[in-house]
């Protein structure tokens, strides 16, 4: 019989446990063999609502997701497929979820994903063609369509968030954007790995705050050394483990016997952590063996969970400044720390947006003063070629001097503080910032701060920071490219004209 993952989510007595899987680089073999082993036997325990196949994590080749996940979902267990936006473009993306569909495998985890790695002859091509937010929209679309065709079991899209962030930039951008995840269609959330209690409460907190109302997953890994530096040193996007958590594990694990146990128990203290403070559920990871490890550590949950407050100490690693919204430690403390403080952007910074914005106001909304004159011009201009090279000139120079301009044709600067996404974002992401930046700055250049921690500072520091979670900005109009997104936005050609994706009537409470 199969196990449904949203009934069991739905039910508000059950605590739900979801197992993520790993499939490795062959189409057959001991690898794939040993993720079918695992699911089976953890169908066979009872306690795994559904387990979750990755999408080549990072970035990496791998068995994909649907083959391996429609084994096992045949086999009565199911399975939440990782759908990543990394390695195709939108017609890629919704030919995949037909199939998903046609497969029966709707429950989706909507991943922006990790930046490509290296396959055939190099490192492949990065697409990102999507986001997560627009990802879920299409999702949501797709399930109209199967509704109007009869089909009553339509896409469970969820989405991840990672709460561990430390700074307020990074922090309010990562709640902007699961706001603009749930006003898309996100069902259920699954954070990134981390191991500091006030941070997962934060989350909660921030959520009743913005007036979502979905059910929370936390993550708990059952690390080893080897993991733990690898997360440690950043090597896995968005995960943060501390050097004391990789210490101490390196001492227990000198003796591999005892190092499991101190393993499964440090995960097993967190899930009763989790649980006492409100997630839904839990998400295990760092089983890859056999199903006995997991299993473990829910035998072990079930005997320490009334104990849960005890344990919270253990996971209190953070910087001595880093930044919480909730930096109380009681529940009953609900006081919102964001935007006491107005960001400094420093004086070239704050004078470049500025003027920028002044001009936007001026000439580029639809309600700006200037705004009919230029719709005029730009109409007069457009019946010429001559006149629509003239015009994609004189916007060329400024700005590829001042934003780095790639000649979209469908700029979309207004949404990042007038920040390029497409030269400013290694995953050109226009609806907010991914999970893997670390310290304020970007996770594949960490040499540059994160453009979307930038837009942070510019928005606050004119008290705007509120634009981050509104609607969802639709994704890049390629049909534009290397045309004049002056001409393009006077005429109504790029992404503004798109009134349904905008959504710029919703917004959460930030």
């Amino acid at each position: 019989m199969l196990r449904v993952f949203q009934n069991d989510l739905a039910d508000p007595d059950r605590f739900v446990v979801t197992l993520e899987l790993v499939p490795g680089r062959e189409s057959s073999g001991r690898s794939v063999e040993q993720v079918r082993r695992i699911a089976a036997e953890a169908f066979d325990d009872g306690r795994i609502s559904a387990v979750s196949i990755t999408d080549n994590p990072g970035g990496n080749p791998a068995l994909s997701p649907d083959a391996i996940g429609h084994d096992i979902f045949k086999l009565g267990m199911d399975v939440i497929v990782h759908f990543t936006c990394r390695d195709m473009n939108r017609v890629g993306m919704e030919s995949r979820a037909l199939q998903l569909a046609m497969m029966g495998m709707k429950n989706i985890l909507a991943l922006t994903g990790d930046y490509t790695g290296r396959g055939f002859c190099g490192q492949g091509a990065p697409v990102f063609d999507l986001d997560s937010v627009n990802l879920i929209s299409m999702l949501g679309m797709l399930n109209d369509r199967l509704e109007s065709s009869g089909d009553p079991d339509v896409f469970y899209p969820g989405c991840a968030v990672s709460p561990f962030k430390y700074s307020e930039g990074e922090s309010f951008a990562q709640y902007a954007k699961l706001c603009r995840k749930t006003l898309a269609g996100a069902r259920f959330v699954i954070t990134q790995l981390g191991y500091d209690a006030k941070k997962f409460r934060e989350l909660i907190l921030i959520m009743k705050h913005m007036g979502l109302s979905l059910p929370v997953i936390g993550s708990v890994y059952i690390l080893t050394p080897a993991t733990a530096r690898l997360m440690h040193s950043g090597q896995v996007p968005g995960a943060i483990v501390s050097r004391r958590i990789v210490d101490d594990l390196t001492g227990r694990w000198k003796d591999p016997t005892s190092g499991r146990e101190a393993s499964v128990e440090h995960a097993a203290r967190l899930a009763a952590v989790l649980k006492g403070i409100g997630y839904c559920g839990i998400h295990i990871g760092g089983v890859h063996r056999s199903f006995d490890m997991a299993a473990r550590l829910l035998d072990r949950l079930a005997e320490i969970e009334g104990s849960w407050r005890n344990f919270i100490p253990e996971f209190g690693d953070s910087p001595e400044d880093g930044f919480y919204a909730f930096p109380g430690e009681e529940d009953r403390d609900s006081t919102n720390h964001f935007g006491k403080v107005k960001a400094n952007t420093g004086l070239l910074d704050g004078a470049g947006y500025s003027i920028l914005r002044k001009l936007h106001r001026t000439g580029f909304r639809a309600d700006a003063p200037l705004a009919p004159f230029f719709r005029n011009l730009c109409r007069n201009f457009d019946k010429k070629k001559a006149g629509r090279r003239l015009v994609y000139l004189a916007e060329d120079f400024p700005k590829k001097l001042l934003l780095g301009c790639r000649r979209c044709g469908d700029c979309a600067i207004e949404h990042l503080a007038f920040l390029c996404p497409e030269s400013g974002c290694p995953k050109h992401m226009r609806n907010g910032a991914c999970g893997g930046s670390r310290d304020g700055y970007c996770e594949v250049h960490d040499d540059r701060l994160c453009v979307w921690y930038r837009a942070w500072r510019r928005f606050s520091s004119s008290n705007e920071t509120g634009r981050m979670a509104e609607g969802m900005i639709p994704p890049r109009m390629w049909e534009l490219d290397q045309t004049s997104s002056w001409l393009n936005f006077h005429l109504g050609r790029d992404h503004h004209s798109l009134k349904s994706c905008m959504k710029q009537g919703d917004s959460c409470k930030l």
